[in-house]
């Protein structure tokens, strides 16, 4: 068995956007996916991307996903890796294919001297908690994530609010 990771190339903006419909169905998120293929492919692939997508293959085929930007903290004074989506199938989970993708953004990190690698996990996910911890990484029960968007972002965008 063979485990291959690998930046997602052009051709493969519907692979990318597959996978992050199948991640929002176990997230029970789909109602919330209003990408398209397109908008998927112009993010990782158009005139000045800011997102990046490397793909998991075991034995050549795609097992999952890390989808993430380069974020910058001020207390740092460096910047760090920010994982929007980290996925695999399901029936390939087991296979260290996860730790495998975080193992790589890691020393993406190291080797470009980023100070920190994070992302949020839902509440709910006990399985993705604990092999989480598992890794080392600190849950962080004091911060809340905060979002704008929809008819609220409008609104704040005018001063309405």
């Amino acid at each position: 068995m063979s485990l291959t990771i690998r930046r997602a190339r052009p051709d493969e903006a519907g692979l990318v956007f597959s996978l992050v419909r199948e991640l929002a169905e176990y997230e029970k998120l789909l109602h919330e996916v209003h990408a398209s293929e397109a908008d998927i492919a112009d993010a990782l692939f158009g005139a000045n991307p800011r997102l990046y997508c490397d793909i998991a293959e075991w034995n050549g085929e795609p097992a999952g996903f890390a989808v993430w930007f380069v974020n910058f903290s001020t207390f740092a004074g460096r910047h760090g890796i920010y994982l929007e989506d980290l996925f695999v199938r399901p029936a390939l989970r087991g296979k260290g294919i996860g730790k495998a993708l975080l193992m790589h953004l890691a020393k993406q990190c190291l080797a470009n001297g980023w100070s920190r690698l994070q992302w949020a996990v839902l509440d709910w996910n006990a399985p993705s908690i604990a092999f989480y911890k598992s890794l080392g990484a600190e849950l962080m029960d004091e911060w809340t994530i905060c979002r704008v968007s929809g008819e609220a972002l409008s609104a704040l965008a005018e001063g309405a609010r």
